[in-house]
């Protein structure tokens, strides 16, 4: 959803929201779009988003394409999204844990942060087996629908979930757990076990182990490693949750000594 249909702050400065409205519009749906779509979508007049759009072009924000009709973000968008992940010290300290980790497993390992009802991956490691789930850095999905997102979600009580998520909840498979009292029992068993898990909820056949970190950042980080079913039945889930527990103890221990935790 826009910016502009959940309304904006009375202290917010219309052009410079409007700005951000478009890059989150274009981040949000991964698309090109043109002139009129972005407009729809952000209730706003084409003839005041065609400027706004124009600066941001000259500036390298937005891209067009060869048709000169469809905007996408442009390489300044990345740059900054680079900065942004070399800044964060835990994105930045996370590297040789994940390498570990992803060398130990053999299987697909994120790092990703809670941001609103959202879990977005902020670095990935590979498996090394042909046949693994898709991901990106940078990619959004909903927290009630991954282990990531219930490991970090596991540290709050059953009032401020339901106050935290967007309900009805989506059904991204025919697994997903929508029920909130479903949601809530798998919460509370991820709290008392140490570790969270999405099967099949997020992509069909793929089971996935979190671990929260505990850090800050509004909602807390998590490591989690993810397989196809055909490899992680239960005992193989059993002992990738010993590893990425490990891995995050070893996490938390390097945040400590620079005093992020």
């Amino acid at each position: 959803m826009a910016a502009a249909a959940r309304g904006r702050r009375p202290e917010e400065v219309k052009s410079a929201a409007r700005v951000l409205e478009v890059l989150e519009l274009l981040g949000n749906e991964g698309a090109r779009l043109s002139l009129a779509e972005m407009a729809s979508a952000m209730a706003v007049p084409k003839s005041s988003l065609h400027a706004i759009l124009r600066t941001m072009e000259a500036r390298r924000w937005v891209d067009l394409d060869a048709s000169g009709t469809r905007y996408s973000l442009g390489l300044k968008a990345l740059l900054t999204g680079t900065a942004y992940l070399e800044g964060d010290d835990v994105a930045s300290l996370a590297g040789p844990v994940l390498d570990a980790l992803a060398e130990e497993t053999g299987e697909s390992v994120h790092l990703g942060r809670l941001d609103g009802t959202d879990v977005v991956y902020l670095a990935k490691r590979e498996s090394r087996h042909a046949l693994r789930m898709y991901s990106a850095v940078g990619r959004r999905l909903p927290a009630h629908a991954t282990a990531l997102g219930k490991a970090m979600l596991s540290q709050y009580d059953a009032a401020e979930v339901q106050r935290r998520l967007d309900w009805p909840l989506a059904r991204l498979t025919p697994d997903t757990v929508t029920d909130p009292d479903e949601l809530i029992r798998q919460l509370a068993e991820a709290r008392l076990q140490g570790w969270a898990m999405d099967d099949g909820e997020n992509s069909v056949d793929i089971r996935c182990v979190a671990v929260a970190l505990g850090t800050g950042h509004g909602g807390g980080d998590a490591i989690s490693c993810s397989a196809p079913k055909s490899r992680m039945d239960d005992a193989r889930a059993q002992e990738i949750a010993g590893a990425v527990t490990e891995a995050a103890h070893s996490l938390r221990t390097l945040l400590k000594r620079l005093g992020q935790h």
